[in-house]
């Protein structure tokens, strides 16, 4: 007998955006399922009123939608895990999991960032957590939540080491206004799902300077290019990094001010501390970790990442803006594609 989405109940941990609408997704889809969160007080506001105020207002929740704070009751009665909680938490998170997992059950994540402690992809922390043959798949692609929440148009790519998983995987996540593919190249979905946060930081100081589309377009292609080093490097594909968990994220992400992430370097462009900007944007910025992360890696790998470099500059050196601006235009002209 074939296996379908009602047959395998599935728990979203982490009652952000982002976890928020993809248990939204995973519902309507017919997959029962249950939106995990720590605090007690923020599941009974999301059974009372059925909105999650807080990082989606005015998205009714399915009926079918259940809540819990109890992470034990709630794996207990799942089949499938999906880990949607910020990178900084990701590790913590799979450590509480790993002794609530059967043998019988599939893990998924779609945080997007590194590790702290190693900087490293996380699939290395889920092999490191919970074994290398727990069967497991990464979500990424070009998505603002509050669209996928909204039923609009959607596509996204599941990765996964076995490539049969992520096929089925697909299936969980696809309907007719959301198209899911499927790729055995976790490094290649997490490298665009993770670096294109930290080009949209430039993307946005730029614009914050008023530099214009030009200097946006510019950005964004040699942005590209640095993802293209450093993912390659790391052992990804470059056709999943031209796709949509590369190119395509990083164009929506650096165009976009639905993005936490543009809008923060935004607030630096225009002249705004750091912590203003933070404050400002209220919600995590992935790009602010991903820099530091991605220039330790970068020098052990020995690759030259500028776009990136200037934005690590910016965010932990009191570099201004201007400056770094200044920086990246004046290095010494090049080939394109070096």
């Amino acid at each position: 007998m074939s296996e379908t989405p009602q047959s395998r109940p599935t728990v979203v941990v982490g009652a952000g955006a982002w976890g928020t609408a993809l248990a939204v997704l995973l519902a309507r889809n017919g997959v029962p399922t249950t939106l995990w969160a720590r605090n007690a007080n923020t599941i009974a506001d999301l059974q009372a009123h059925r909105i999650n105020a807080a990082y989606l207002p005015g998205v009714e929740l399915p009926p079918s939608l259940k809540f819990s704070s109890d992470l034990d009751a709630a794996v207990a009665a799942a089949m499938d895990v999906l880990v949607c909680v910020p990178s900084k938490a990701f590790r913590a998170t799979l450590q509480q999991l790993q002794p609530l997992l059967r043998a019988d059950m599939r893990v998924m994540w779609a945080t997007k960032g590194f590790d702290a402690d190693s900087h490293r992809l996380l699939h290395t922390v889920v092999d490191e957590v919970l074994g290398a043959t727990v069967p497991a798949a990464v979500v990424s692609g070009p998505t603002f939540a509050r669209e996928v929440a909204l039923g609009m148009p959607t596509a996204v790519t599941i990765a996964s080491r076995d490539m049969a998983l992520a096929e089925a995987l697909a299936m969980y996540f696809h309907n007719d206004r959301f198209r899911a593919y499927s790729t055995d190249d976790v490094i290649g979905v997490e490298v665009g799902g993770a670096v294109k946060n930290i080009l949209a930081i430039a993307a946005g100081i730029s614009d914050g300077l008023g530099f214009g589309a030009n200097a946006r377009a510019a950005l964004i292609t040699r942005g590209l290019n640095e993802i293209m080093h450093f993912g390659v490097a790391l052992g990804a594909r470059r056709e999943t990094l031209m796709g949509l968990a590369g190119l395509g994220d990083l164009v929506l992400t650096c165009t976009d001010d639905q993005s936490r992430n543009r809008r923060f370097g935004l607030a630096l462009g225009r002249g705004k501390t750091v912590a203003a900007a933070c404050e400002e944007v209220k919600y995590v910025v992935e790009g602010m970790h991903a820099a530091q992360e991605v220039m330790t890696v970068a020098a052990e790998l020995g690759i030259e990442m500028p776009i990136t470099e200037q934005v690590y500059q910016v965010i932990y050196h009191q570099r201004a803006p201007a400056e770094a601006v200044s920086q990246l235009l004046h290095r010494a002209p090049k080939a394109e594609g070096v």
